[in-house]
């Protein structure tokens, strides 16, 4: 299977902007963990923080099982992560 992790950002990057009020201050990016894993990196306005998490945690949670999924996909194993 080919590891393009962009496939799992451009994702993720889709998600968060459909629930955040901001969608253009929304930054996805990804750093390689070792040869088959990175940390997808969430960056949104700090009014958005909250919807990203969602009722307690339910949507980062949700965010998370689908970026894993997409990355199993592409031979990857994924970690999500909002930044501060």
């Amino acid at each position: 299977m080919s590891q393009n992790p962009t496939d799992v950002t451009d994702l993720v990057r889709s998600l968060v902007e459909q629930i955040v009020d901001e969608p253009e201050a929304v930054a996805v990016d990804f750093v390689y963990q070792g040869s088959d894993e990175i940390e997808v990196q969430i960056t949104v306005a700090e009014g958005d923080i909250g919807k990203v998490i969602g009722r307690q945690g339910r949507i980062i949670k949700a965010i998370r099982t689908l970026a894993r999924a997409a990355a199993s996909q592409c031979g990857l194993h994924a970690e999500v992560e909002l930044a501060d």
